[in-house]
Parts: C-alpha cells; structure tokens; sequence
C-alpha cells in the first residue's frame, strides 16, 4: 500500500491534531512509544522546544544521547504516528533501545504506515551519517518485527532485559 505521508519535526502548527495522537494513545492504556509521546504536552510550545532542543543534545539527562523526533502526518495533516532516532547509542541503546523508536496511534494501525514510517526515518538516520542502524522490537510485537524486516533488517542476537522480556535486535545497513 502506497501511503501518502511525511514526517514533519514538532511543531506548534499541529498542536491540536497531536493532541488528538496523544489523548488516542491515552485513552488506549497500551505503552505510549516512541518514549517521547510521553512527554505532557499540556504546555504544548515547552514540550516542541524541548524536543528540538534535544536533537541539539541541550538539556539532556545524564547519559542520554542527543536524539530528533519526527511526526508522521497524512496529507490532511493528520498525526498519525511518531519515531524517535537516537544519534548514536550509548550501553543501554545498543542493547534494547536502538537507533529508532516508533510508534503508530492505535486506530491506524496495520494501513502500511509503520513501514512507510521507518522507511523515511532511515532516511534522516542516513542525513545524521549513520551508517548502520539497530532497530529493536519486543519478541510479542509481531508487527514491528515485520516492519523491521520489510524495511532491511538483518537479524541479531536477541537481549532480555531483566525482567525476562525478549528484545528482537536488528540491524540496517544504510
């Protein structure tokens, strides 16, 4: 399926269609991922400076890594997924976090927007000069896994973190 969509930096123009991401992946109960649709956006202009600021590795918490994260919107601006690429990985990245979160609301779910999603962010991971990429997914996320796969990935060892969950690793040559 050829899905017509781009990823857009945070901003304050898609306020109120993000907040309607955030409140689906609340109301959902399921784990809000990428990490940084995490973050409250009832102050929404602080939450997009911060986000910005990070990809600048500004007021990062100690030992993280500078990161960018991107919206995917439709072409009638609708906020329909997110990702996280994580510039380089530190221990904990490169053992259960990887170069590349994402994530897609639940109601779009299984549309071709997760591969199309990752297939653009190896794109700006490519711009950031990586050259080669680790993308993680837990064993039970059947669909991730195929998304990583679909979009290159070659399977490596497999971490458990410990409270006994299987992290799926991959890597993508870019």
């Amino acid at each position: 399926m050829d899905v017509d969509v781009s990823l857009w930096e945070p901003t304050i123009e898609l306020e109120d269609e993000y907040l309607l991401f955030y409140q689906e992946w609340k109301d959902s109960n399921e784990p809000m991922v990428p990490w940084v649709i995490q973050k409250d956006p009832s102050d929404f202009q602080a939450m997009v400076q911060s986000l910005l600021a990070q990809e600048k590795g500004e007021n990062l918490p100690e030992g993280w890594v500078p990161d960018s994260t991107y919206w995917l919107v439709t072409a009638d601006k609708r906020v329909v997924g997110a990702v996280n690429i994580r510039h380089r990985l530190n221990e904990r990245l490169f053992n259960c976090g990887g170069h590349i979160g994402y994530g897609i609301r639940p109601s779009e779910r299984q549309k071709g927007y997760a591969t199309k999603l990752l297939a653009l962010s190896l794109e700006k991971a490519k711009a950031l000069r990586i050259e080669k990429v680790l993308v993680a997914c837990d064993a039970w996320n059947i669909g991730s896994e195929k998304t990583i796969i679909n979009n290159g990935g070659v399977p490596d060892t497999s971490f458990i973190e410990e409270d006994g969950n299987v992290v799926k690793r991959y890597w993508i040559a870019l």
